[in-house]
């Protein structure tokens, strides 16, 4: 069995952050989220993965996850989409990869707490065609929805005005070979896209078993800024708190760690109160600053902050300065190497003018 990674999109809900840097490079704790994925496809096993990706960005992948691969003995196969046009398209690619092997397809920007080994059992217990992962979701109008009868999954459906259940396809599947008959004969949706939806379908509509996994556990689509920060909360959740007391001595003055919070190499903090909910990654300097539930990447300096840095996303060396803290608040998303000076005025200055 194989691995297949989709990571071709364009990522527009995130920008100016994915113009960057790949969507499934993002971090999430620290770590691309991207790495979740391959870990959890080392758990079942698998060592080949293909990861299919935008023209020219081989070597960005392989800088950041040639560590992860290295660490799971996997090999990555990276393989073009020149045009996004949907999810089965982009399965499309990856034929000459996959061959007649059997694969776990999952996509890039996905986090799903659930093990996929269960997903793996079902599959070759029930000899299906194909395996989905289902969940509850309280919009399912903006999913692909699976319509189950006496335990049977019969019909998906994408993005439906009026769903039949609240039970989305998810971003999890297994497949056999057999998936590209159905690739190969659907077409283009309202949309303009080659929906693994209307694939799933055409297999079912031609007596394919497709069989469906339920998960109760959380599972989030990083595809916006609010979404990256909840997934973000919820994987330092997960993990705890990574500052260790070393860290604090040795990089920290009069420095309050709320936590969870994670820390990357060569901080420096001071004076300040972080967390919880805070990623930063390395080479940051942090001075008389309030910073909680935020992403700050790499090299980011933040100074004299008169506000408090809430809710918030620093892209890579964004510059922050300030005056004088009070108890107000900011909330903002600065893109890569971005520079914000904000000058407040002292209010208690004004008392007694009159």
């Amino acid at each position: 069995m194989k691995g297949l990674i989709l990571t071709a999109g364009n990522g527009t809900r995130l920008r100016p952050l994915s113009y960057t840097k790949p969507k499934p490079l993002l971090p999430v704790s620290n770590r691309p989220v991207i790495s979740y994925g391959i870990e959890q496809l080392a758990e079942m096993g698998i060592k080949d993965i293909g990861l299919v990706i935008q023209p020219h960005q081989e070597d960005t992948f392989h800088e950041h996850l040639y560590a992860y691969a290295v660490k799971k003995k996997m090999r990555l196969h990276y393989i073009p989409q020149y045009e996004q046009k949907g999810i089965a398209h982009a399965v499309a690619q990856a034929e000459d990869f996959l061959g007649s092997d059997s694969f776990v397809l999952l996509l890039g920007d996905n986090l799903i707490d659930d093990s996929l080994q269960k997903l793996k059992e079902s599959f070759e217990q029930t000899s299906a065609h194909g395996t989905v992962l289902v969940t509850e979701v309280s919009k399912p109008q903006d999913y692909g929805i699976a319509d189950i009868k006496d335990d049977k999954l019969i019909e998906v459906e994408e993005k439906p005005e009026k769903p039949k259940s609240n039970l989305a396809v998810i971003g999890a599947y297994i497949f056999k070979s057999s998936i590209f008959n159905a690739i190969h004969s659907i077409s283009p949706s309202a949309r303009g896209e080659y929906e693994i939806t209307d694939a799933i379908q055409w297999m079912i509509d031609h007596h394919y078993h497709i069989n469906y996994v339920k998960t109760a556990k959380p599972t989030f689509d990083v595809g916006t800024i609010d979404r990256w920060l909840k997934a973000n909360q919820w994987m330092l959740k997960r993990f705890g708190n990574s500052t260790d007391a070393d860290f604090l001595d040795e990089n920290s003055h009069n420095a309050v760690i709320i936590p969870p919070v994670v820390i990357g190499d060569n901080c420096t903090i001071e004076d300040s109160v972080i967390g919880p909910y805070v990623s930063i990654q390395s080479d940051v300097i942090i001075k008389k600053s309030i910073v909680k539930n935020s992403i700050i990447l790499k090299g980011c300096h933040i100074e004299n902050m008169p506000y408090e840095i809430s809710d918030s996303i620093l892209g890579e060396k964004t510059k922050l300065s300030g005056n004088y803290v009070n108890d107000n608040t900011i909330q903002a998303v600065f893109g890569d190497e971005s520079t914000f000076f904000l000058s407040c005025k002292d209010k208690s200055k004004d008392k007694g003018a009159d």
